[in-house]
């Protein structure tokens, strides 16, 4: 599994200040219905639902939300760069700027933990979230993301 095949170009955005966890969320489930067309309102109910449970921010500005949807034949991710840090009930307490959402299919199984590992892996490198936060630049930001498995495979 490869960042490429999770995260399409038209799926990574730059956002300026976002008031809350529920407007993130809205704007996540906008990005993924544009982007892989899964009704936004079912994927906004998706996340909320798996937030209760407990909060996917990560530490370190980090925020890995992720939901399994009907409708969908394969994981799909959102990027999103914040511009503020948002406040996101981190397991340290940390706001987050960095949010990397995914969708996987009901039936998804494995495929939806091995595309989790592989983001959390993928940011828990220091010098690519340097390098994330440093650009607002949707282009950039997807190239970092998909380019940097390779380099680190390499």
């Amino acid at each position: 599994m490869n960042l490429d095949t999770i995260l399409k170009a038209d799926a990574v955005k730059a956002l300026g200040a976002i008031s809350s966890k529920k407007r993130l969320f809205q704007d996540i489930g906008d990005v993924a219905e544009a982007s892989f067309g899964v009704d936004a309102a079912k994927a906004v109910a998706a996340l909320r639902q798996r937030e209760a449970l407990g909060p996917t921010g990560v530490g370190k500005g980090i925020a890995l939300p992720h939901a399994r949807l009907d409708g969908i034949d394969q994981v799909h991710g959102v990027f999103l760069k914040l511009e503020k840090p948002l406040d996101f009930d981190a397991v340290d307490r940390q706001p987050v700027d960095i949010v990397f959402a995914l969708f996987a299919p009901e039936e998804a199984g494995v495929d939806h933990l091995k595309a989790l590992a592989l983001v959390s892996r993928t940011l828990r490198d220091a010098q690519l979230c340097g390098k994330l936060r440093a650009n607002t630049d949707p282009t950039t930001l997807h190239a970092l993301m998909t380019d940097w498995q390779s380099t680190q495979a390499a």
